[in-house]
């Protein structure tokens, strides 16, 4: 029992993270307790450790952007003080922890690396976004909803999703994960894009009756829908690009 305790005290300090020596490197902190270090006036920086059309597609307001695949062993020239508060994040938590570790071995001693953005319910700054919707390889043009949903879409971009013909009037495919809806008997036509169970995006190229939540429309006719969507499984793209 004596040699266990040690253990055990070992591995919870190595939750804030440890050198191949065992010393402590950068604090790994809730998203929560980030909030918190948010609203302090200790001249602190947020990290958005993510590419630059990730960073582009929503990301927490103030953070500036230093992409993971930027951090040699050279300290980056926005962060010139190595005794700063840093906060870091990504989009799931895997690159905030590569990029935390690289700092603190460059000698930066107070990191909070707090996870991914796709957890993140605070405010997500998306202004002069647009959501970019490709069917197969081509660009349509879409009239998006300003609702939670949407905002929760961007979140996720780019997406890549792989649709299935169904009931002979509209595609369907999986966003991978679950988003925040707001689903209502809606009548469906011929464009519409809508959120279905909370985790898969359905185009219309015919009419249907369902509880779904909006996310948009694609301005097309009901024959141009039909031709892009009625021929077989498709591939669509959503991506990020700024508004007009």
């Amino acid at each position: 029992m004596k040699r266990i305790i040690p253990i055990l005290l070992g591995a919870l300090l190595c939750v804030t993270g440890c050198s191949a020596e065992g010393k402590m490197t950068y604090h790994q902190i809730s998203q929560e307790e980030a909030k918190q270090m948010m609203t302090r006036d200790d001249g602190h920086v947020v990290v958005d450790v993510r590419r630059q059309d990730e960073y582009d597609a929503g990301h927490i307001p103030g953070a500036i952007l230093i992409p993971n695949e930027s951090i040699g062993t050279e300290p980056p020239e926005r962060l010139p003080d190595k005794n700063q508060i840093i906060l870091i994040y990504c989009r799931s938590g895997r690159r905030s922890k590569e990029a935390a570790r690289k700092l603190a071995k460059m000698g930066y001693t107070d990191i909070y690396e707090f996870g991914g953005i796709i957890d993140w319910t605070g405010e997500i700054t998306t202004e002069g976004l647009a959501l970019i919707l490709k069917i197969g390889e081509t660009e349509v043009p879409v009239i998006w909803e300003g609702n939670p949903s949407v905002d929760a879409l961007k979140k996720l971009l780019p997406l890549t999703i792989q649709m299935s013909m169904y009931g002979g009037f509209e595609q369907v495919g999986s966003i991978g994960q679950e988003i925040v809806s707001n689903d209502e008997q809606t009548k469906t036509g011929p464009g519409d894009i809508v959120l279905y169970s909370d985790d898969q995006i359905v185009i219309f190229y015919g009419n249907n009756s369902w509880a779904y939540t909006r996310l948009g429309h694609v301005d097309l006719t009901q024959e141009e829908m039909t031709e892009m969507l009625a021929h077989g499984d498709v591939t669509i793209t959503i991506s990020a690009g700024e508004e007009e």
